[in-house]
């Protein structure tokens, strides 16, 4: 196993280089699509071997390519305001393509899409608390079931509706790890209620919104973007061209009898890099150099921790846990640097999140998800580093930080020049708060830190080894940063109940 192992780590270090190195070049300068070529040329690499699928491994290189080439013959940058939605084009067109490949499936869609509007009770409740905030700061795009989410509300309703078991998981994974359309849910409502309509009718058109992102994804979607203004590209165009691309492997991928859950769902997380994590958006937030620096010892982090580890590891999982946790752990300890941790952050996060509901009321359904990843993923690394100090005592010794039983090292973060030298950015006598504040810099946006990249590449992996289980959304308490310090919502969570 050592060598798959050792193939993981290269090929998730080669993704989240392409993009660090890119936006270390590049930072301050104009956004152009073959910026990001060196993200493709990356994921170009990737290859099964021993006992995982081809198939599997295929649906993540040519979704990749297909993005990057597509965008390049429609346009020659992306503006900021249209980068978050490049990966939400693809999982419309994969879930139209299986329901032309397959009836049955298309069946248990129309059948899920009754189930919608039967289920005005379960819509109108969980639009409201959005809405008006009830469960705290919350990812409504969430890779796992928690309260708030759109996945925690479509199974919801899956767990009313009589179709097959994978049927079910398929339409969930979906709206999960999967991007069905950029709708998340509760925000047609919001700004019905909002512009003047009667609860009955905004709960109304809530289901009607909800519907039409399953009866015609493809044409859902562009109806959003037409909503917002997206003006980067023709849309339309790039998923026609997309679908033309795709066909063959997603046909590929059923004939190897890959979960169509996993074929939903792989296609788009895979593709962000390419002018959404590569873009005009983070060249300039990267100008920072204490952000740019943090990006980049934390990426060190993870691929020393990692290599250090390789003939330590036992499972595929426990190699995942272990680049995720070394991050957690490394962003934690840099908040540390400054006299701050992660409960002073989810502290104050939560607490503007409360105030920000009532500044906004019509604030865009997925405005808190990057602060939801942010804290968690620093009460994470706050759980690893208060474990290893408590360990350590008075002893004077070095911090030994680990992660599933395997050790973090944290040198990239003592040694990086930047991070070390905080007072070239601040009056210098009183430099101590420069990393916290380039942290929350990051915290609307810690996509290479928690990594992206770096998950994405590592998932595939874990599902060509098992091709036939649905990997998403996770089934497993992820322990929310606010729902375990803040807010009491625990009971609202469906990761136990998920279909």
């Amino acid at each position: 196993m050592k060598d798959l192992y050792e193939k993981m780590i290269h090929e998730a270090m080669a993704a989240q280089k392409a993009d660090v190195e890119t936006i270390k070049k590049k930072r301050g300068n104009s956004f152009k699509l073959t910026d990001a070529k060196v993200y493709l040329d990356a994921v170009s690499g990737m290859k099964a071997i021993g006992k995982q699928s081809q198939a599997v491994i295929d649906l993540h290189k040519e979704s990749v390519k297909a993005h990057y080439n597509i965008l390049s013959k429609l346009t020659k940058t992306v503006r900021p305001e249209d980068d978050p939605f490049v990966e939400h084009y693809q999982t419309p067109v994969i879930l139209e393509i299986l329901y032309e490949k397959d009836p049955e499936f298309k069946k248990s869609v129309k059948a899920f899409i009754a189930q919608i509007k039967k289920s005005e009770a379960i819509i109108g409740l969980e639009s409201t608390r959005r809405y008006g905030g009830f469960y705290g700061p919350t990812c409504v795009v969430d890779f796992a079931l928690v309260p708030g989410s759109t996945s925690n509300v479509v199974n919801q309703i899956l767990r009313n509706t009589s179709i097959p078991d994978d049927h079910k998981k398929t339409i969930l994974a979906a709206k999960s790890w999967g991007m069905n359309t950029s709708y998340g849910v509760g925000d047609v409502f919001a700004h019905a209620i909002e512009g003047g309509d009667t609860l009955t009718n905004a709960v109304k058109k809530e289901i009607e919104m909800l519907s039409s992102i399953y009866d015609h994804p493809v044409r859902a979607q562009a109806e959003l973007m037409e909503s917002v203004g997206q003006s980067s590209f023709d849309v339309k165009a790039y998923m026609d061209q997309y679908k033309t691309a795709m066909k063959p492997v997603v046909e590929a991928a059923i004939a190897d009898k890959v979960h169509y859950a996993n074929i939903v769902t792989i296609p788009a997380y895979c593709v962000g890099d390419v002018a959404h994590h590569i873009s005009q958006s983070t060249f300039n937030m990267c100008k920072d150099d204490m952000v740019m620096g943090i990006i980049e010892a934390v990426t060190d982090v993870i691929e020393k921790t990692l290599l250090e580890s390789v003939g330590k590891i036992k499972t595929p999982e426990q190699l995942l846990s272990l680049a995720t946790g070394a991050s957690a752990a490394a962003t934690e300890y840099i908040l540390e640097l400054d006299g701050f941790n992660a409960l002073m952050i989810i502290d104050l996060l939560t607490k503007r999140y409360h105030n920000y509901v009532q500044l906004y009321p019509k604030r865009g359904a997925a405005a808190e998800l990057h602060n939801c990843d942010f804290m968690d993923m620093l009460f994470r690394g706050w759980n690893i580093m208060d474990r290893s100090r408590k360990l350590r005592n008075g002893s004077g010794k070095d911090l030994k930080v680990t992660v599933s039983g395997l050790p973090v090292d944290l040198s990239p973060v003592l040694s990086h020049e930047i991070i070390n030298n905080p007072q070239w950015y601040a009056y210098p006598a009183c430099a101590i708060t420069v990393r916290m504040s380039a942290l929350m810099r990051l915290a609307d946006y810690p996509c290479l830190l928690t990594s992206e990249p770096i998950t994405a590449t590592l998932m595939t992996n874990i599902i060509a080894l098992k091709k036939d289980v649905a990997a998403a959304p996770a089934r497993i308490c992820k322990g929310c940063a606010s729902a375990s310090c803040v807010d009491f919502r625990h009971e609202y969570c469906q990761y136990r109940e998920a279909v």
